[in-house]
């Protein structure tokens, strides 16, 4: 079986959301670790500039891109500057995204337009932009479709982007149909499922402003003591571009919790249970 630097070493990598958090550990061990040239697209410039030094500094080819997902033009844009300078790229991961914290009733409006505007159509418009270049060529492609343990849970107090993250694992599955239909085999295409990986995801999320605020900060705190026991977004990265380079389609980074979570979400539906709030895999032990 090739290894991961066999199979993306040499080629460009294109990833949203790369500023900080699992997208950063991404284009950091791709540049790095595979030696791919890293084009970094996210909205926050700053943090974006100061990845793209990092990686350079420590000898990786690194090309920022200040991109709001939520622009399918501008995403269009940037597929179409990628494929000019540098032919279409062997990795697509279509990571960026947003979290919020509250009940669904106590949700602000433009909040959950954002949230589905960043999460979901995010995804949409950088497969969109980006797979004609992909069928229009004969060499070999990844793309990378970032959903979550949330994809195969439900989870209270963060309604939003669990839905959000059944809608890109849901995406990605017919999207794989897809390919294989219009008989594209030299594209692959993958869901990965992350459990807990550091990032500033529960500390940039959404709360409300009106309704019970009390339980979206409890719900934040918790994820906070969760964080505490996450793996490190470098981990991640090489457990998810070694996943990719072995073919799986259902990439996960933490098998014994996330595959636990899927083996309990298909009993839950075959038994036709209803969902009760689950205790998180993550969380560390309680005192007696």
């Amino acid at each position: 079986m090739a290894s991961s630097v066999e199979v993306f070493g040499g080629g460009t990598a294109v990833i949203t959301g790369a500023a900080a958090g699992i997208g950063a550990g991404l284009a950091r061990h791709a540049a790095l670790a595979l030696r791919m040239n890293v084009v970094l697209a996210d909205v926050d410039r700053a943090a974006l500039e100061r990845t793209c030094a990092d990686i350079t500094a420590d000898g990786g080819q690194a090309t920022p891109a200040v991109v709001d997902v939520r622009d399918a033009a501008a995403v269009q844009d940037l597929a179409d500057r990628v494929v000019k300078e540098s032919g279409p790229p062997r990795l697509l991961v279509n990571n960026a995204g947003i979290q919020q914290f509250g009940y669904l009733w106590d949700t602000p409006v433009a909040n959950w337009e954002r949230l589905v505007a960043v999460n979901i159509s995010g995804v949409f418009h950088g497969i969109r932009a980006f797979l004609p270049h992909l069928l229009a060529r004969s060499e070999s492609a990844w793309v990378l479709n970032l959903a979550s343990i949330g994809s195969v849970t439900a989870w209270p107090l963060q309604t939003p982007y669990i839905m959000s993250k059944h809608a890109v694992l849901s995406m990605t599955e017919c999207l794989y149909q897809e390919v294989e239909l219009a008989g594209a085999r030299h594209i692959r295409v993958s869901a990965v499922l992350p459990g807990a990986v550091t990032s500033r995801i529960f500390d940039d999320a959404g709360g409300v402003d009106g309704g019970d605020l009390g339980a979206a900060e409890k719900e934040r705190e918790a994820m906070f003591r969760v964080r505490e026991r996450a793996i490190s977004p470098e981990e991640a990265a090489a457990t998810i571009l070694r996943q990719a380079a072995d073919g799986e389609f259902y990439i996960v980074t933490q098998p014994d919790s996330v595959l636990g979570a899927m083996r309990d979400r298909a009993e839950q539906l075959t038994a036709r249970r209803a969902p009760a709030p689950p205790r998180s895999r993550f969380a560390a032990p309680q005192p007696e």
